[in-house]
């Protein structure tokens, strides 16, 4: 399934009328269910239908049931399928135990949903119990090196640069090499994808690495580099007041406004040390 759409559109420019052509990306909805074990029993239920930009469904499942606190290893994981268009469903093995009720949780996680602050940062304390452990000694985090990674990611955004319309969530380590890259129509599908990547397919601790999302960092996206337990988070956009109070609570070195030479520094985490070189 494309990601991207081709379309004819009308443009107004400077007084004028004509016709262009435009590329959309594509948004489908996807539906992710879960078939688990209850006493001996085998059961599946859909636990989630998110409207996402088609490719790498498998990453997208396994990220989102782990960002959810309803798998915390790949061990529980038997296999994953494809249940025909726009449907994927994740088996656990029969050992494998399940927390269907963290889903419930689900109420809060947009910008409008209208629950206070101190209510969503209580519920996200008790899905993330596993909290960011600190190091033995700070990390350090070079100035010179964060403001250099939005000018590498743009060579991949290639269906950002060509729709305007896609976001993107990529992973550094602390010399500022990327390590991989994935775009989404919905910014949380695509930090899920990334996730679900290195969850099942190349295990590498999260905390050692950079997270680089391409728009605005929200509270849901800071929820979720807490149970993949990443540390340092930047934004090229804003980070919204309870990102912010999220990044305090579980101590995440957060940016943002990240430019080529410049950034905000929102939080800095006691694992980390901001350095400059002259």
């Amino acid at each position: 399934m494309p990601s991207i759409h081709n379309i004819s559109v009308t443009k107004y420019d400077h007084g004028q009328f004509h016709t262009k052509a435009d590329i959309l990306a594509v948004e489908e909805p996807l539906e992710i269910s879960l078939q688990y074990f209850e006493n001996g029993e085998k059961k599946r239920q859909s636990v989630s239908i998110t409207m996402r930009t088609p490719g790498f469904d498998r990453e997208l499942a396994l990220g989102f049931l782990l960002t959810e606190g309803i798998l915390t290893n790949a061990d529980q994981v038997e296999k994953v399928l494809t249940m025909g268009e726009n449907h994927i469903t994740v088996f656990l093995k029969e050992e494998a135990s399940v927390e269907l009720e963290k889903l419930k949780r689900n109420f809060y996680t947009t910008s409008s949903c209208g629950v206070c602050g101190k209510s969503s940062i209580d519920a996200i304390r008790t899905i993330a119990s596993d909290f960011i452990p600190s190091q033995k000694e700070p990390r350090k985090l070079s100035a010179e090196i964060l403001t250099s990674l939005k000018e590498k990611i743009n060579a991949y955004q290639s269906n950002f640069s060509q729709t305007g319309g896609i976001h993107a969530s990529a992973l550094f380590d602390f010399d500022g090499k990327l390590i991989s890259i994935y775009e989404d129509v919905g910014r949380h599908n695509a930090l899920d994808k990334l996730i679900g990547h290195h969850f099942i397919e190349d295990p590498l601790d999260f905390s050692q690495h950079i997270l680089l999302l391409s728009g605005r960092a929200s509270f849901e996206l800071i929820q979720k580099a807490i149970m993949a337990k990443i540390q340092v988070v930047c934004a090229i956009g804003a980070p919204s007041s309870l990102a912010v109070e999220l990044a305090e609570e579980f101590d995440i070195t957060l940016l943002g406004f990240l430019k080529n030479q410049s950034f905000n520094l929102y939080h800095i985490s006691k694992n980390n040390i901001l350095t400059h070189e002259n």
